[in-house]
């Protein structure tokens, strides 16, 4: 029988180099690290950035390690040293002070001064130490002196290694060696000649602080006149503009302002059909009149643009312009570029569709056309364009409907030259497409927070959204309402439940937004029962508006974008805790600023119809809080003060009055002739 044999199918390894082989220390594990560094991170100007690492090697050697970073425009790396956390895990944090992109990496290194050290310090406490470990010592302290840069530390550090190998009272050496000063000096030219890398440079993009923490006001220019049945023009928007800032707000956004369609245009609450009169739908976008860079006559000109612009500079608030990449069938574009849209079989080109819903009026582009590059250069132009009128935020209509690749060419290609600017994606779409735009270069998005009602599922996604590495790359953005969407919750109309929603909107986001004057004004008649769409729909027709109505949340809405800017808790989304209640439909949560000099506390009653009360459980160590001494909670909108003791309190919240408490826990400080002083 003949003999049987085995073939190996793994090829023969190549021997590794000399150098590689002697690097011990492992790296991983790194923190922020957005797909393993295939994506960038994100952080605002003035943030400290926490940058944390796995630091492990073989045996019982001791580490040293450091981060090493650079903004992209600078050429020469910073260095800082790691510090041990736990566990094997080391972090470093370091202050980002201008807009850009920051690279940052780590090496570490087998520190054999220091482990020398830690042992000798052992073997002198058992009193064991020999003359060898002393001029082991000596030799570690004669490398140092080969690498120093300085004069004086040569000479010191030479001296030092002659005293330890020379003959000599044991004390007297005990006392050279463990000596913080020759420490010091040591370990100011460590041995990092075997030093691992990480495995590639990561990096970090630096927006502006409007990219963390924002308040959004959505209004159509063409509903802003004063005058029943006349258009909107950018005088009435300025002029709106002052009503918007005493709320609080400081990005106004618009829906698209350029001309629009006139064949196939959408009639009032949608109709396919329009009448005489009928003015259409912002997002169908372009007509004879121009396309994307051209502005609706009725609206004004460029100049009028402009003071619109500087109008709002003056009052503290950006103006955010919507960018919708479709064109109304009648956009110069689709005849100068007949190729960037998709025809069907009979010849014409292919209209936007979701079935069963058609949007005759809009044509998308075809990011599959041959002529791809052209057209991509041609839509960032668009960006380009209005970024040289003054504007540096946009919400982009749909983009998980456009080619991936586009955004991150397109967002990167602006950012480099105007890293100030911020994108908004509107996006309601599947988790994984959402967190692809943001991973892209999106600042911003909007969420399923419309859709989330009730406590657990509150408090479910919001701890995916600000507990995961999510938050690394995805600043969610939370909106109540927008012109699409009118949810259930709200269609009851009742002012409680609008309240509701606002103060969840406004606490749990730092960034957060509202379609108005229809939120305050408490619109919510839809088309039709189990429809999101409002009835006489801003999207297809001009609205009037009493903005001075007695009813209006305008008054509470401020107060609480006040208390939003006087207090940095409600600034970041990094640091949003929940806490226990006995009562379902009492959701309790708080926000605490990096440094924990400002914690808010928020209690909401997410019934819009009764009454609700329990208990809610504090975290007390977190609030720097003695168990058994009293404490006041001050609540920051109706100036209610409440003396609490203990983890366990009671609440109750009325819907119809106030449906929420946002909450300055204070403690006491001292009692002086029976009165309670806290801080």
């Amino acid at each position: 029988m003949p003999e049987l044999t085995q073939k190996s199918s793994i090829p023969p390894t190549k021997s590794p180099s000399p150098k590689g082989g002697r690097q011990r220390v492992i790296i991983e594990g790194i923190k922020p690290e957005v797909d393993g560094g295939r994506f960038p991170a994100k952080r605002t100007i003035g943030d400290t950035v926490r940058i944390e690492a796995d630091l492990f090697t073989d045996g019982h050697d001791s580490l040293a390690g450091v981060l090493l970073f650079r903004h992209e425009k600078e050429t020469n790396w910073i260095e800082k040293p790691m510090q041990f956390l736990v566990n094997d895990r080391w972090f470093c944090e370091f202050p980002v002070t201008e807009l850009g992109r920051y690279r940052y990496t780590i090496h570490a290194w087998i520190d054999h001064w220091e482990t020398w050290r830690r042992d000798l310090g052992k073997r002198i406490a058992a009193d064991t130490d020999t003359p060898v470990d002393y001029q082991i010592g000596a030799a570690l302290i004669r490398k140092a002196s080969e690498r120093a840069s300085a004069g004086n530390d040569r000479g010191a550090l030479e001296r030092a290694a002659n005293f330890l190998n020379a003959e000599a009272d044991k004390e007297a050496h005990r006392q050279a060696a463990i000596g913080t000063e020759l420490n010091e000096l040591v370990l100011t030219y460590p041995d990092r000649s075997e030093a691992s890398a990480s495995s590639r440079e990561l990096e970090l993009v630096v927006d502006p602080v409007r990219a963390r923490f924002s308040s959004w006001y959505e209004f159509f220019s063409r509903s802003a006149s004063p005058q029943p049945g006349r258009h909107g023009t950018f005088a009435d928007c300025a002029a709106r503009l002052q009503y918007v800032a005493d709320m609080g707000f400081d990005v106004v956004y618009f829906p698209p302002i350029h001309p629009i369609g006139t064949q196939f245009r959408k009639g009032k609450n949608n109709s396919v059909t329009a009448e005489d009169g009928d003015v259409g739908s912002p997002w169908a976008i372009g007509s004879a009149e121009g396309g994307h860079k051209s502005i609706h006559p009725a609206l004004g000109t460029l100049d009028d643009f402009r003071r619109l612009v500087q109008r709002a500079s003056e009052l503290g608030i950006q103006i955010a312009l919507d960018i919708a990449f479709q064109a109304a069938p009648d956009h110069p574009s689709v005849k100068e570029h007949e190729n960037w849209f998709r025809k069907r079989p009979d010849g014409t080109i292919q209209y936007a569709e979701n079935p069963p819903k058609k949007y005759q009026d809009i044509y998308p582009f075809d990011f599959e056309s041959e002529d791809w590059w052209g057209m991509w250069q041609e839509l960032k132009s668009v960006f380009d364009y209005w970024i040289e009128q003054g504007v540096t935020i946009f919400r982009v209509d749909n983009p998980h409907t456009k080619a991936f690749p586009f955004w991150e060419w397109c967002i990167t290609e602006i950012k480099r030259e105007h890293p100030e600017v911020l994108f908004l994606a509107e996006a309601f779409t599947r988790p994984k497409i959402m967190y692809r735009l943001g991973k892209l270069g999106f600042s911003q998005s909007y969420t399923y927070f419309p859709w989330r009602n009730g406590k657990e599922e509150l408090e479910l996604y919001l701890n995916e959204l600000t507990k995961t590495g999510v938050s690394d790359f995805f600043r969610p953005s939370q909106w109540p309402n927008t012109p699409d969407i009118l949810t259930e919750f709200l269609q009851s109309e009742l002012r409680s439940a609008f309240m509701i929603r606002f103060m969840l909107a406004a606490t749990l986001g730092a960034n957060y937004g509202i379609y108005g004057p229809a939120f305050e004004l408490l619109e919510g008649r839809p088309i039709r029962h189990g429809s999101e769409e409002y009835l006489d729909s801003e999207k297809y027709q001009i609205r009037e508006w009493q903005i001075d109505r007695p009813d209006s949340l305008r008054e509470l809405i401020g107060v609480v974008n006040r208390i939003r800017k006087n207090n940095k808790a409600l600034q970041s989304d990094r640091y949003l805790d929940f806490h226990p209640t006995d009562n379902a439909n009492l959701i309790c949560y708080s926000k605490r600023s990096a440094d924990n000099s400002n914690i808010l506390l928020m209690v909401v009653n997410l019934d819009p119809h009764y009454k609700q009360s329990g208990f809610i459980e504090l975290p007390l160590a977190m609030l720097a809080i003695e168990e058994d001494r009293p404490f006041q909670a001050h609540d920051l909108v109706t100036g209610a003060r409440y003396t609490w003791t203990g983890s366990r309190n009671y609440v109750e919240l009325d819907p119809f009055k106030l449906p929420a408490h946002i909450l300055h826990i204070r403690p006491r400080l001292r009692v002086e002739n029976d009165f309670e002083y806290f801080g």
